[in-house]
């Protein structure tokens, strides 16, 4: 029997995003590792995925995942066909969804959900989208806000935000003695729903902060075509609101609603704290629990021959939030310098398909198809036992385990400025005694300075093997997986515990 099948009441349902267990990852293996660590426990994933998506599973999944729900984004219940009186439905709908895109929160969820609640599956994407009731809701919201921008933007923006929230409120809430978001964005609104809905203990952990990395991709998108950027990037508080600042607004309210439901909002450093306090977590719930990793597994792959090989890797998915594209364009400044050297890109290459086209095309360009190969996923430990130097230029990151697992081989990192990259690679201010250097920062979108490092370190053995040590260091003191699972552990055995009759009164 299936897991799907089984479907059995959980301790923990598990609540992800676009990840584990069918995206390979940071986000995806920590996950994993965090399942593996709580054999006590058993778990419910509930997976949010695109329409279209592939639900081939990446991972060997552990014995205590007990089922998995997938909802698919985008694809709201279709309800009924018409109802008497749907253009009160509407009406009711209509003045929670002006609230909650004017920065509302958990409040306005909780009234949607209780519209929902009263027609018992009847509403459902029928009459919330298609009907013409909803065409003229459309209307009023576009000529109250937004009518200075192109109809179609905003007619297709509106109704994928709707079937987002849609899909999110209307589907299926597996049993689970608490719930656990790993990210804001949808899996937090789902975490909100069932904050509202079952009374039961909630949690979020984030890595990334998932408003910035939308606030990225919208900012890159193209399938916008507003005339030109607001001067000042995107904000509400602008005199006029554009179609990015329309889906960013709903972001940050998903994310908003998330926090406002929350026992507990752990994320991985202490820079994410300040985005989460300006988001609108409370303080007194935060906690900061850093990523672990099997320091001494890693530490194995240390070799005699670091620095030999003249090899260069980027380990991670092959996606526009990695900024490939800069990686390509270095390594063709260091095969000017270093002919010899090779470079990979040691990740899977199928998540978006047209953006690992357009690197394969951009290497061909370049000259480097010589000295750089994708080689899709991989079994890492292997590959570390060869790589001279872990390379990360991503515009968007949490706390890399990628950066701790070559650390803990001896490897040293070149990593953009992004989320806690520096604190690993130079240690922050606390660290006693401090270790050095291990490896170095450069800024976003810099192929030169990714280049020089690269050359720094390609060209000087000893240099290499000093900042490798350093990071070695740094790893086994600070990241070791031992920290992680103990405080997780006490988390889910206090929330599992929490007696359901004080939840319901509210009480943490």
């Amino acid at each position: 029997m299936s897991l799907k099948a089984k479907q059995l009441p959980a301790d923990v349902c598990m609540i992800l995003e676009g990840s584990y267990p069918y995206v390979a990852g940071g986000v995806s293996s920590w996950a994993h590792d965090l399942i593996k660590m709580q054999p006590h426990l058993t778990f419910h994933l509930l997976v949010l995925v695109a329409s279209g998506s592939e639900l081939k599973l990446r991972y060997e999944l552990p014995d205590n995942i007990v089922g998995i729900t997938e909802v698919v984004l985008q694809s709201p219940p279709p309800g009924k066909v018409k109802l008497f009186r749907q253009g009160r439905i509407i009406q009711q709908v209509e003045t929670p969804l002006n609230a909650l895109f004017a920065g509302g929160g958990l409040k306005d969820i909780r009234t949607l959900m209780g519209i929902f609640s009263d027609y018992k599956g009847r509403v459902g994407r029928h009459i919330l989208l298609d009907s013409k009731e909803a065409w003229d809701m459309s209307l009023r919201f576009y000529k109250k806000d937004l009518g200075h921008c192109s109809f179609l933007d905003f007619f297709w923006a509106w109704r994928g935000m709707l079937s987002g929230l849609y899909s999110v409120l209307q589907g299926s809430l597996p049993e689970a003695k608490m719930y656990h978001a790993i990210s804001t964005g949808y899996a937090g609104l789902y975490m909100a729903r069932a904050k509202i809905e079952t009374g039961r203990p909630t949690m979020l952990t984030e890595h990334g902060i998932y408003t910035n990395e939308r606030r990225i991709e919208i900012a890159m998108a193209d399938w916008l075509h507003e005339e030109e950027f607001h001067p000042h990037g995107m904000s509400v508080d602008q005199s006029q609101r554009g179609i990015r600042d329309l889906w960013m607004q709903g972001f940050q309210s998903y994310s908003l609603a998330c926090y406002e439901a929350c026992d507990r909002v752990i994320t991985l450093f202490e820079g994410n704290q300040n985005f989460q306090l300006s988001d609108g977590a409370n303080r007194d719930l935060m906690e900061v629990i850093p990523n672990g990793i099997d320091y001494e597994g890693f530490k194995e792959l240390e070799t005699a021959t670091r620095g030999e090989n003249l090899t260069v890797a980027l380990i991670g998915r092959v996606v526009p939030i990695k900024d490939i594209k800069t990686y390509i364009r270095a390594v063709a400044h260091v095969k000017e310098a270093i002919p010899e050297v090779k470079a990979y890109v040691l990740g899977p290459f199928d998540e978006d398909k047209e953006y690992y086209l357009e690197c394969v095309e951009l290497v061909d360009q370049l000259g480097v198809s010589d000295v750089l190969t994708f080689t899709g996923r991989v079994d890492l430990k292997e590959w570390m036992k060869q790589i001279d130097i872990n390379v990360l230029t991503s515009i968007s990151e949490g706390q890399p385990l990628v950066i701790l697992e070559a650390g803990a081989a001896g490897i040293p990192s070149i990593a953009t400025d992004v989320g806690a990259c520096r604190e690993i690679i130079e240690g922050d201010s606390t660290e006693k005694p401090r270790f050095g250097i291990g490896g170095a920062i450069v800024p976003l979108s810099s192929p030169l300075a990714s280049a020089k490092a690269m050359i720094e370190l390609l060209s000087d053995k000893n240099l290499l093997n000093r900042r490798g040590r350093a990071i070695q260091q740094r790893v086994a003191k600070y990241y070791n997986k031992t920290d992680l699972q103990e405080k997780y552990r006490a988390l889910y055995d206090r929330y599992t515990q929490t007696d359901k009759q004080s939840l319901l009164k509210g009480e943490r």
